[in-house]
């Protein structure tokens, strides 16, 4: 008898060594730094929400495809947009907004508010039209809420981004919404959420 209990003891010992060696791998929650010669924004992720647009932002980023890129759209109270990777090339300004990674991804439209700090999907009136782009609220806009997939907000780096969003603007493509300095993506880097402090 007291051999069995031995054995089951052991047994359950490591099935729960072995569940505490998967279990952070499989829920370790990460987030989105992105540097940008304004400062730091960090986001996390809506996992539930938007589990497809996560995944491919998070593969962009990774590929190093938003490096260098900037926010070529800015436009008071309402949104700054950026990872259009024509923005790279000042002698591409004209086609600013149009680029992108070369295929478009199914839009995951959920029950997150477009409030400050959310970050969503930029698309063409197409709603399965998102790719690359996105955009990072300065002010709730509950208008766009089930037509742009929402994927995650700032924890970090409001400051950042009101700063980023109270840059000049001039007129482009109909629009007050062309910063007049660059406000580059240096990096947007995926990290344990546990790293940022």
């Amino acid at each position: 008898m007291k051999t069995i209990f031995l054995t089951l003891l052991s047994s359950m010992v490591a099935l729960g060594s072995l569940i505490a060696q998967d279990s952070p791998a499989a829920n370790k929650e990460e987030v989105a730094v992105i540097k940008t010669n304004a400062g730091e924004m960090v986001v996390q992720f809506w996992t539930d929400a938007a589990p497809e647009t996560i995944a491919n932002f998070k593969k962009l980023a990774k590929s190093g495809f938003y490096n260098g890129t900037i926010f070529h759209r800015i436009v008071k109270n309402f949104m700054i947009q950026g990872g259009d990777p024509n923005s790279k090339d000042p002698a591409k300004e004209a086609i600013y907004g149009e680029g992108g990674p070369g295929y478009k991804i199914k839009a995951e439209f959920n029950d997150h508010s477009h409030e400050r700090g959310v970050i969503s999907m930029a698309r063409e009136p197409d709603p399965d039209s998102a790719g690359s782009q996105f955009f990072i609220c300065l002010a709730p806009v509950s208008r766009l809420d089930h037509q742009y997939t929402t994927f995650g907000k700032l924890i970090k780096g409001l400051d950042v981004l009101d700063k980023i969003g109270d840059n000049p603007v001039t007129m482009q493509h109909g629009e007050r919404s062309k910063p007049t300095q660059r406000i580059t993506i240096e990096s947007i880097k995926i990290v344990p959420a546990d790293s940022v402090k």
